[in-house]
């Protein structure tokens, strides 16, 4: 453990050689397509082309990650790391990759093998994306790393402040942002299709892990019987001691304040996450919790609405983003949204809106003229009603393609070759959004956010958790990076 706290506090000054050579110096080759665009022969990657890339969480969501990143044919699998190499979802990945070097601990594969890996892509629990992401940029290495960014507005701040610092290729796991709605959404802003937009109404009212349990819980889980082959110390890393259960792993973690980021930051990155980079959005001054059911100290709410006020930006109104989870809490939308189960047992506003029974992830989004309706990750966007999509069909513009994924986006950014398109500097205010909006959760209060200063100024317990509570000790070092 010495060795590798050195290792730690040496490493903001060492930065680790990439070992990508062009393709040009050996044998790859691009593709071939026919006249019709088909692909006749497929791009080539040279072995010595690829960037040798490190995984942090194999199992579960990271081991999608790994398949994915790896169906790119644009990387080396040289690394693996997991807190539990024994468990049955991270087993099947490691016999997938049997040449690559396995590590429980991610300060120790730092230490003994950086030299084998370029880039680390970080698959882990929503509140140990900092420790692993901060410490590989320190060494040089380019990062990818699931949504939400971090657990706390400070954490992602560092992020913010350390992709600027290190000068590597960063992105978050927002996939939609390499997709169709981000190209749509970019060009109609661009082109005043979309303006003026004064509200966004997101949704996400799908079943969540937590919904049905006990609302007068005072105090986590314990179960005393951890599995052999989990590193469960590993798995806290900076956070507070606490006894194993297994409602915090496999994806549990998810459910509560002090590991995971809720419905909110689960899905928040994939509603809205072009609005808010095209429509400037930034940071609210207001973050109010309109409506919590279930409210508990320690996990999230049965249900949530929240608002987000977002004042004026340049030419463009103020904004309010109101979110809505739980299953019974689906909110209104507008008269000729499209095909909807109707909810009989709730009469329709007096504005016209419709009260639906059920409604998929999404959003819609209010302008000066227009309406849009729109779906998650990179669903497009649709103007209703039928006839206003209909007069406008004539002049809306041609949308790009997307000249790749989301994962070969970060690997050609890693090689110069692209620029990514949700790097920290814009992924990280996004993320910074969703924790102001779980500690309004988290407290059931309604904030006062200072854009200038990024704090809150209405409730000092609030502001507090803007930082969050101290690290473990021995895990100090890390926010100093």
């Amino acid at each position: 453990m010495t060795s590798r706290r050195k290792f730690i506090k040496k490493s903001a000054a060492t930065v680790g050689a990439l070992t990508i050579v062009p393709s040009s110096v050996l044998f790859a080759r691009d593709e071939i397509r026919n006249a019709a665009g088909e692909v006749i022969r497929a791009r080539v990657v040279a072995p010595s082309d690829k960037v040798n890339m490190a995984f942090c969480g194999i199992g579960n969501r990271g081991g999608q990650i790994l398949k994915a990143f790896n169906e790119t044919g644009l990387v080396n699998t040289t690394v693996l790391c997991d807190v539990d190499m024994g468990a049955k979802h991270t087993v099947e990945n490691i016999k997938a990759y049997p040449k690559a070097t396995q590590y429980q601990d991610f300060r120790e594969m730092m230490e003994k093998s950086a030299k084998e890996f370029d880039a680390v892509c970080v698959g882990t629990p929503d509140f140990s994306h900092f420790p692993i992401t901060i410490l590989a940029m320190s060494q040089g290495k380019h990062v990818y790393v699931e949504k939400p960014l971090t657990r706390t507005f400070h954490e992602s701040e560092l992020l913010i402040q350390a992709a600027k610092k290190y000068k590597v290729a960063t992105q978050m796991g927002n996939q939609g942002h390499s997709e169709a709605n981000y190209f749509q959404f970019k060009t109609w802003v661009e082109a005043g299709i979309i303006k003026d937009v004064t509200r966004i109404t997101a949704h996400m009212n799908n079943k969540r892990r937590w919904h049905g349990w006990d609302i007068n819980m005072k105090e986590f889980p314990v179960n005393p019987h951890i599995p052999e082959t989990l590193d469960w110390d590993t798995w806290l890393m900076t956070a507070k001691y606490h006894g194993y259960h297994e409602d915090f792993i496999n994806g549990q973690w998810r459910c509560w304040y002090e590991h995971g980021m809720g419905a909110l930051g689960d899905w928040g990155a994939h509603i809205i996450d072009t609005a808010h980079e095209f429509l400037e959005l930034g940071l609210p001054e207001e973050v109010n919790a309109v409506m919590l059911k279930g409210h508990n100290d320690l996990f999230f709410p049965q249900s949530s609405t929240l608002e987000f006020k977002f004042p004026k930006r340049k030419k463009m109104p103020a904004c309010t983003i109101n979110w809505f989870d739980g299953l019974d809490n689906i909110p209104a939308v507008p008269e000729g949204y499209g095909n909807l189960e109707i909810d009989p047992n709730i009469p329709p506003p007096s504005t016209g809106a419709l009260q639906p029974a059920k409604l998929p992830p999404g959003k819609e989004i209010y302008g000066k003229d227009l309406t849009f309706k729109g779906g998650s990750h990179g669903s497009t966007l649709s103007i209703i009603p039928e006839e206003a999509a209909k007069d406008m069909a004539s002049k809306l513009p041609e949308v790009p393609k997307s000249p790749s994924n989301h994962f070969e986006n970060f690997v050609k950014a890693a090689k110069g070759e692209e620029k990514t398109r949700s790097p920290f500097e814009i992924s990280g205010p996004l993320s910074q959004v969703f924790c102001l909006g779980t500690i309004a959760q988290r407290l059931n209060a309604n904030i006062k956010f200072d854009r200038k200063t990024k704090t809150i100024t209405n409730n000092k317990l609030a502001n507090d958790l803007l930082i969050g509570a101290p690290p473990r000790k021995g895990w100090e070092e890390f926010y100093k990076l």
